[in-house]
């Protein structure tokens, strides 16, 4: 039986080729989505972010953030996501990467790169920046898919969110899921024979 590992590398772009797709965004960041398996059952780990915030205060993301001068946009992913919830770049196994998505708001190019961790990692929150760390299951997370109307800087959109329990994921954060979760929809339809 194929492990995780398996059957997401096929379904992800090489991390290597990542960093050659451009997307409107003035500024370059990148974002670790640490994955590990539970049963048989891939979870998600993201990070809650602390209210008193100056950007996206209480919001839930995928540990991440600015690529430094110099810096590839793997090793920014990796090196925030151990600032932010102690994850040790060592303790990650890359999978590969998703394709950049642009912020309006902030003007962001956001490289997402996905990994493999162990399951039940002690996590050491950076007290300045995380609140909480979130691991959710996939499965939950696909369920929680809904379409809502929301308000931002009283503006209302409607835009995809995900709600598992009282936990709301949106904006950047929930295009990338979404996209994660469609290419493992895309991977069992193709292993199951479906169109």
């Amino acid at each position: 039986m194929p492990s995780v590992a398996d059957e997401l590398r096929p379904l992800l772009l090489r991390p290597e080729d990542v960093a050659g797709i451009d997307v409107h965004g003035r500024t370059d960041a990148a974002v670790l989505i640490p994955l590990f398996v539970v049963d048989g059952e891939p979870h998600c780990v993201f990070t809650l972010r602390q209210d008193d915030l100056r950007r996206h205060p209480g919001e839930i993301s995928f540990p991440g953030g600015r690529q430094d001068p110099g810096e590839t946009l793997v090793r920014t992913a990796l090196r925030e996501a151990e600032e932010e919830i102690g994850l040790p770049p060592e303790a990650v196994e890359l999978l590969g990467a998703l394709p950049p998505t642009p912020t309006v708001v902030t003007n962001y190019a956001i490289y997402p790169f996905v990994g493999l961790v162990e399951p039940g990692t002690a996590w050491r929150l950076s007290a300045r920046e995380v609140a909480a760390v979130l691991e959710l299951s996939l499965g939950a997370l696909r369920a929680g898919h809904d379409r809502r109307r929301l308000l931002r800087r009283g503006v209302p959109f409607r835009t995809d969110v995900y709600v598992v329990d009282e936990h709301l994921i949106w904006g950047a954060t929930a295009s990338i899921l979404g996209d994660l979760l469609d290419r493992l929809e895309l991977g069992e339809a193709k292993r199951s024979g479906r169109p």
